[in-house]
């Protein structure tokens, strides 16, 4: 009996499990068909451009320019064991344009920006104001997904591009200033070793984790539970699936390229 109920445990929880992601992707396809029905909400997308985007910026550049210089540190101390300490321009750079970068902008946006959104959108459906949108025949998820989601494919590159640059400037910063590299040699053989295919793989992971955490903490805050219980819980739930989901994707899509 033991055995019974414990294979029912966990054909339920599988069953659950499978359910959930069924749902996830029917209500993104439905945010992504969307952006192509007119009309499309151009001043709710600048207004979410300005949340998730300009209102990030000084926690990217904050971030970016000490995990530059982070990595700088490490590098020459790993370098310099094999007499390679030229190299640490192209270690810096390669580290921040095709992993670092991507992904710790979207765990910072993540945690800025998403659990807002999430909550925002929770509280949103605890107190009727998605059922009111129905009610007066306005689509909730044109209304309020589909402007996030195109937001933070518009927005989640161009932080991702920001965390590098400063990054890579931390990394001069620490580099020459602090440990004596030379300024032409940290940027020459970052030029010889770091290519357009390496910039190109950052910014497809920058674009698919825009999407992953729009959509991961969207669907949540919509249907979230009732009550002030029900929000945190959904808030909490968002923050947590879409940094997991981040690095299972990261690793699945550096696969890939490599």
């Amino acid at each position: 009996m033991i055995i019974v109920r414990l294979i029912r445990a966990m054909g339920s929880r599988t069953l659950t499990i499978v359910r959930t992601m069924g749902d996830m992707f029917i209500f993104l396809l439905h945010a992504l068909l969307h952006i192509f029905i007119p009309p499309f909400k151009h001043r709710l997308l600048l207004r979410e451009i300005r949340f998730i985007g300009t209102r990030s910026m000084t926690v990217i550049i904050l971030m970016g320019s000490f995990t530059g210089m982070v990595i700088a540190l490490q590098s020459f101390y790993t370098l310099r064991k094999v007499g390679s300490e030229a190299l640490v321009g192209p270690a810096v750079a390669l580290s921040l344009i095709r992993e670092l970068g991507p992904v710790l902008s979207a765990l910072t946006v993540t945690g800025r920006a998403g659990s807002a959104l999430s909550a925002e959108i929770g509280i949103m459906r605890i107190t009727e104001q998605i059922d009111a949108l129905t009610s007066m025949a306005l689509n909730p998820i044109r209304y309020l997904i589909t402007p996030k989601i195109v937001a933070a494919i518009i927005v989640f590159p161009l932080l991702t591009s920001l965390y590098d640059v400063i990054g890579i400037f931390g990394g001069y910063l620490v580099s020459v200033k602090l440990l004596g590299i030379t300024a032409g040699t940290y940027f020459s053989q970052m030029k010889q070793f770091v290519d357009m295919q390496d910039v190109t793989i950052g910014l497809y992971k920058s674009l698919s984790f825009g999407v992953i955490v729009l959509w991961t903490c969207c669907y949540k805050g919509f249907y979230t539970g009732y009550g002030a219980e029900g929000v945190s819980k959904a808030t909490t739930e968002a923050v947590v699936m879409s940094s997991v989901l981040i690095i299972i994707w990261d690793y699945f899509i550096g696969s890939l390229f490599l």
